[in-house]
């Protein structure tokens, strides 16, 4: 997809709707009764054609498979010695709350990841790479409105897959392990409603972090027409910055990268709620999706669709 604003390109969105399209004035004088922009595209045929394609059902297929073959290195597996160190593995088996928050942990870095950058950063660039975007633009739905639709629906199936894998885990943990009071690494013991809690605080604050992966993956899909490259250059940035986050030499200036906050949701595992620094990851995450959604949208707005 080129993105010379400057030149009209035959084919554009521009031409094809001003071609294809009623103006709305028509339609209020019986060029086309029915026809309203507003009603373009719905959010429910977008969320069908987005569950029907089969990257969806395989994302959303492993999510459910992941706490099951979890569970089966865990029966087949022996704990090992950590010289007294007690971390969230060697809770893991204890109960239905930790083997969930062990889930978390172990996905929340890198799976996590790929499945929100998935559904954000390859929902506008596969209609690029099948020709199809442009009859979308010419159906007709703005350019503002199909970007809306399809972030909507994209940030609805991420939100569903962050509550879909706790929810297995929690039931195959409770079907393999049992059910028993919460332990953190620290030795405190939370009670069930509490744990719950701490579990929909925990939820709560990865959506957010990874608010940032699903607009820098948007942002990704507008401005190219390779699915893999937008989902691909999503997840290398996020790792990274994650390497980066790593380097202690650089002090204070990891505080700004944007994957620095992402395992603060830790801090809802000791005997009280340590909101500092979730709070500060949740400013940084939304300050960062503001940005690249903002320049998404520009983009679009003002790129010739011609492929």
């Amino acid at each position: 997809m080129s993105s010379n604003i400057n030149h009209v390109v035959p084919g554009s969105h521009d031409q094809l709707a001003h071609a294809a399209a009623p103006r709305v004035s028509d339609t209020a004088h019986g060029g086309a009764p029915r026809f309203n922009p507003r009603r373009t595209l719905p959010l429910r045929v977008e969320l069908r054609r987005q569950i029907g394609r089969r990257r969806t059902q395989i994302s959303l297929g492993f999510l459910i498979l992941l706490p099951l073959l979890l569970i089966g290195a865990f029966k087949i597996g022996s704990p090992g010695s950590r010289d007294g160190r007690v971390t969230l593995v060697d809770l893991a088996t204890v109960g239905a709350p930790n083997f969930t928050l062990f889930t978390l942990f172990a996905s929340a870095g890198f799976l996590l990841v790929v499945v929100v950058a998935l559904f954000a950063g390859d929902t506008v660039a596969s209609e690029a790479s099948w020709s199809s975007l442009r009859y979308l633009l010419v159906a007709p739905v703005s350019r503002a409105r199909l970007l809306r639709q399809k972030f909507i629906v994209a940030l609805g199936l991420a939100g569903f897959s962050l509550v879909l894998l706790p929810s297995v885990a929690l039931l195959s943990g409770w079907i393999a392990f049992g059910w028993a009071p919460a332990r953190s690494p620290t030795g405190s013991s939370l009670p069930t409603g509490e744990a719950m809690l701490r579990l929909a605080i925990i939820v709560g604050f990865l959506a957010v972090s990874l608010l940032f992966v699903a607009a820098l993956g948007f942002y990704a899909g507008v401005r190219t027409d390779a699915p893999l490259g937008a989902v691909g250059g999503t997840v290398l940035l996020v790792i990274v910055s994650n390497i980066l986050d790593q380097v202690t030499a650089l002090g204070s200036i990891r505080n700004v990268l944007p994957t620095h906050y992402s395992y603060a949701w830790l801090d809802a595992l000791g005997p009280t709620v340590q909101w500092d620094s979730m709070l500060r990851g949740t400013i940084s995450s939304l300050a960062y999706s503001t940005v690249l959604l903002a320049l998404a949208w520009r983009h679009f707005l003002r790129k010739d669709i011609v492929s």
